[in-house]
């Protein structure tokens, strides 16, 4: 899965600078426009086997948030995020117009998935980014050197990955009645990460608490991401339903789940009875091949 990502130093109006007044002065401002376009695609991996052609980030409902930041050294020198469905007037979903003062920058873009009310994800530097109190979503990233040495154009083209791996169990048995939410508690990994190696921050583990949207009697599926501290990390993971007062109905873990960054990790069992013939779950391990997008 990547994102093609296009800057280029253009002539455009100052009115759209986000830039300081102390790094303004006295300092040509180059006129900057980048843009996410030209997703490839390949659900092989993630999520369901499908693959598709090159699409617009506007057309992949997957990211609904993207933050580009530059850098000079530790100073932030710009940041913008966009969310899709709230942009301002005349706003592209996937562009955006800029001026920085010649340099040496560090560019980060990042996108990834957002559900209602939550808030974009949090990026302070271009070694550090966190969902925060929030559960991680599908995310994309790219950090590169961008240096801004004259007026002329500058046409720049990267790939932005994915970094997340995923979790989705799934049950065998239908939901009973008084199951209203499952808690899935990975041991290790984290939902803060380093853009520039897209590896996690913290490996103390995620709690995940979600609703079951399946209806009694039928089949549930939920989903969990998470950021890995290497690409391939191994650790337990238990899975509880819950009532709606939130007492435990039913409890298993499953030692040694293996996770991968850009795939899917998926445990299949009985999770609403607790008997010895149902309640066991398997772990789907192979994975599949790897895809590689051009840009």
């Amino acid at each position: 899965m990547a994102v093609v990502v296009l800057l280029a130093a253009t002539s455009c109006s100052n009115e759209s600078i986000d830039v300081s007044n102390e790094q303004a002065v006295g300092q040509a401002l180059a006129p900057v426009t980048v843009s996410v376009s030209g997703f490839s695609v390949s659900q092989e991996e993630f999520p369901d086997g499908t693959t598709r052609a090159a699409e617009d980030v506007a057309d992949y409902s997957g990211v609904k948030a993207l933050t580009l930041a530059f850098y000079s050294g530790s100073t932030e020198t710009y940041k913008e995020t966009q969310t899709r469905g709230a942009l301002e007037e005349g706003e592209t979903f996937g562009e955006f117009s800029l001026s920085l003062p010649l340099g040496s920058y560090t560019m980060v873009v990042i996108g990834h998935g957002l559900n209602d009310g939550e808030p974009a994800v949090t990026l302070t530097s271009p070694t550090e980014a966190t969902f925060g109190e929030h559960p991680a979503r599908e995310t994309f990233v790219t950090t590169q050197t961008v240096n801004i040495a004259s007026m002329d154009a500058v046409d720049i083209s990267a790939t932005l990955n994915r970094i997340i791996a995923k979790l989705q169990v799934v049950s065998t048995d239908g939901r009973t009645a008084n199951a209203a939410k499952v808690r899935v508690t990975m041991s290790a990994g984290g939902k803060a990460f380093n853009p520039t190696t897209g590896l996690a921050i913290s490996n103390t583990g995620i709690i995940n608490t979600l609703g079951i949207s399946a209806a009694a009697g039928t089949t549930s599926s939920s989903n969990s991401y998470l950021f890995l501290v290497t690409d391939e990390q191994t650790m337990d993971v238990t899975i509880e339903t819950l009532d709606a007062d939130g007492a435990v109905l039913f409890s298993k873990t499953v030692n040694n789940v293996p996770f991968k960054r850009n795939r899917v990790t998926k445990l299949t069992g009985a999770m609403y009875t607790n008997n010895s013939v149902s309640g066991a779950f398997q772990v789907e391990t192979g994975w599949l091949s790897d895809y590689n997008g051009t840009f």
